[in-house]
C-alpha cells in the first residue's frame, strides 16, 4: 500500500510542479487567464506559479504537506468559482463554453485530489 501512496503522491505533485514552472517561465503569455476584475494580472500568474511549485515540493517531501494540500484546495476552489463557472455562464461561443467546461472539470478533479491528500496528511485515512 505504501508503494501506491508514493506513486499517487508523485503522480499528483509532478504535474503541479510543471504547471508552476510554466507559470513562472511564461507569465506574460498567461496573463489572459486572470479574471478581469483582478488588478496586476502578472502578479497573480506568478503567485499561482509559486503556490503550485511550493505545493508540489511540499507534497513530494512531506514538509508542511498538511497545509500545502489545504492551500491547494482553496486555490483550485477559487479558480472554479472565479474563472470557470463565470466563464461557462457568460461564454457566447460554444468553443469557449467547452473550454470553460474542461477547465472546470480539471480543477474540480484537482481540488478533489488535493482534498483527498489533505485527509491523508491530516490523518483522516
Amino acid at each position: 500500500m505504501d508503494t501506491f501512496n508514493t506513486i499517487g503522491k508523485f503522480a499528483f505533485a509532478l504535474p503541479l510542479l510543471v504547471f508552476g514552472v510554466m507559470h513562472l517561465m511564461k507569465g506574460k503569455e498567461m496573463e489572459g487567464i486572470v479574471p478581469g476584475f483582478l488588478p496586476g494580472k502578472l502578479f497573480w500568474v506568478y503567485l499561482v506559479g509559486a503556490a503550485l511549485l511550493a505545493g508540489s515540493l511540499s507534497i513530494m517531501t512531506g514538509f508542511l504537506a498538511r497545509w500545502a494540500t489545504l492551500g491547494l484546495v482553496l486555490m483550485f476552489l477559487s479558480f472554479i468559482l472565479t474563472v470557470h463557472l463565470p466563464g461557462m455562464m457568460t461564454a457566447k461561443d460554444p468553443g469557449m463554453k467547452k473550454m470553460a467546461m474542461m477547465g472546470l472539470l480539471k480543477d474540480i478533479s484537482l481540488c478533489g485530489a488535493a482534498l483527498y491528500m489533505a485527509g491523508f496528511y491530516w490523518g483522516a485515512m
